[in-house]
Order: structure tokens, then C-alpha cells, then sequence
């Protein structure tokens, strides 16, 4: 039964999210929603799931499921959150080929990519307040690593590893 509600859980996650960091609230929804780990462990989860290489949706099902029901655990939850992907994505190729160019399809388009970015400022901020309060406490030591991490990235343009790096020290001195 664990085998199909992993499977289950994450085609929802497969289907609910465009992939990347989209299915971060999804996950977070689905994994504490049945008890397979706390809010902390989803978010150690998706920092192993963006160091390692691969498809963050990939690799947070098969950490998830790992922990959850060993190998074959990983297995089920990897085959489901590829599932939708590799469906609909199947799908679109064969429509969006005969409708390359109509404007309808292109307006669509252009509408999705505004909600992509509001789900990743609800991302954003979900994780953002399990990260940074705790109780009614404000952890300003986590949010200037966030901060810092931020500016190597954006500013420095330094590559995710060495910004995970650098935040794993700042989390040695200063966590």
C-alpha cells in the first residue's frame, strides 16, 4: 500500500507543478500531509536534492522515497513523478508542432509564466518562515546566509555547489 500512495503522491506532484522549484510546495504539502517526514526534513531534503545532479522533483522522490520504503520505495516514487512529465510532454510536442504560431497558444503561454513566478514566491515564503522563525523566534543568523547565498548567486554569478558550500561554513560559524 505505502508502494501505490508513493507512486500516487508523487504523479499529483508530477502533475501539480512545472517542475524545478514549483514542486517544492507540492512536496512539502504531500509529505507532511502523510507523516513521512517533518517540514525540517523537507527542507534538508531539497537542499541534498539541489546539490546532487538531476531534476529536483527526481531526486526529492527518490530521497523521499528511500527513507519512506527503502529502494523499491525510491523506485515507485521516481516512476510516478516522471509519469505526468513524460506523458504530457509527449502530448504537447505532438499539438504544439501542428500550432506553432497561433497567437491563442502564444497569449496561453505567456500567462503561464507569470504564475510559474507566483509559485515560486509561495515557495519562497513558505519555506522562508519554517526556515527563519522558529516559534515566535526570528533567526537573523539564517537570514543573512540567505542574504549572502542570495548575492554570491546573483551578484557573483557563483554556481549553486560553491553557494551551498560557502552557506554550509556560514551555517558552521554562525547556525
Amino acid at each position: 500500500m505505502i508502494y501505490l500512495r508513493l507512486f500516487l503522491s508523487f504523479m499529483k506532484i508530477g502533475f501539480c507543478s512545472f517542475g524545478g522549484m514549483t514542486m517544492i510546495p507540492v512536496i512539502n504539502d504531500e509529505v507532511l500531509r502523510y507523516g513521512w517526514m517533518t517540514a525540517a526534513e523537507v527542507m534538508d531534503i531539497v537542499a541534498v536534492a539541489e546539490m546532487t545532479p538531476g531534476s529536483l522533483g527526481i531526486n526529492c522522490a527518490t530521497f523521499v522515497g528511500l527513507r519512506v520504503a527503502g529502494a523499491l520505495g525510491a523506485c515507485t516514487a521516481s516512476l510516478g513523478v516522471m509519469m505526468p512529465s513524460l506523458t504530457l510532454s509527449m502530448a504537447a510536442v505532438h499539438f504544439l508542432l501542428r500550432l506553432k504560431g497561433n497567437k491563442w497558444l502564444e497569449s496561453a503561454l505567456r500567462g503561464v509564466r507569470p504564475a510559474s513566478l507566483g509559485m515560486l514566491v509561495a515557495a519562497a515564503l513558505t519555506l522562508g518562515i519554517s526556515t527563519f522563525v522558529i516559534g515566535t523566534t526570528v533567526q537573523w543568523n539564517l537570514i543573512m546566509i540567505a542574504c549572502v547565498a542570495g548575492f554570491l548567486m546573483f551578484r557573483l554569478k557563483l554556481s549553486i555547489p560553491k553557494t551551498i558550500l560557502v552557506a554550509a561554513v556560514l551555517g558552521l560559524l554562525f547556525g
